[in-house]
């Protein structure tokens, strides 16, 4: 599903693994948070891995600005809501890392489209965008207002069992959770690259019952309705 040849690194056959799983028996976080008919808003984000220097492959993560009225502090993958002018969520996806981030459109090979996710307390119906960067460029900062900071996340750091863990938040809220390269990852980027860790085979054995409570900052976010 490449819109052109690049040159470079071919992308991990986990990658395409992961879309044909998906297509052929969804697991069921993508049955249980199946968006509604009509959803208020559509949102797409882009899962962007690359060719790790040190070995294997990273990923593009975010940290959302902190003054931010929702998901403020929040680490995420590039993305945001469609707009007019987007052919769908895949130009949606390309086209908010650009903005956000620098991603240039024309450099990632579209691996596929993962079936939307409703996160109900913001009512969008969110697209996984699975993407390969044979040849990264330079990223960074571009939309302020939006990101604090962009880190290309080694895949082996966030599956390093030491960084693995479950997240405890108010509300009864438990979900799983990373840490690495200075980013704390959890709600639902950190349930969405657990699943498609499983769906890749790359998950390594992890002490499931590691709990981390929510560091001040984002509990902080969250206690005013901006998390």
């Amino acid at each position: 599903m490449s819109r052109a040849p690049h040159t470079g690194p071919e992308r991990p056959e986990w990658m395409d693994r992961v879309v044909k799983r998906v297509a052929d028996d969804p697991p069921e976080y993508f049955t249980t948070f199946r968006p509604p008919p009509d959803p208020p808003r559509r949102s797409a984000v882009l899962m962007l891995f690359g060719p790790d220097p040190a070995g294997g492959e990273d990923v593009v993560l975010t940290e959302r600005a902190h003054t931010l009225r929702s998901h403020a502090a929040q680490v995420s993958f590039p993305g945001g809501g469609l707009e007019d002018g987007d052919g769908g969520p895949i130009d949606a996806a390309l086209r908010e890392a650009e903005e956000e981030v620098g991603v240039d459109p024309a450099s990632v090979d579209i691996v596929g489209a993962l079936p939307a996710l409703f996160l109900g307390p913001s009512g969008h119906a969110v697209t996984p965008v699975l993407g390969w960067w044979p040849n990264p460029g330079e990223i960074g900062v571009v939309d302020e207002v939006e990101v604090a900071r962009v880190v290309r996340v080694p895949v082996a750091s966030l599956l390093d069992s030491a960084n693995r863990f479950n997240v405890v938040g108010p509300r009864g809220y438990r979900g799983p959770g990373f840490e690495a390269c200075g980013l704390f990852v959890w709600g639902f980027t950190a349930m969405l690259l657990t699943v498609l860790f499983d769906l890749a085979d790359l998950t390594l054995p992890w002490d499931e019952s590691r709990e981390r409570d929510l560091p001040a900052h984002i509990l902080e976010a969250w206690r005013q309705g901006r998390a």
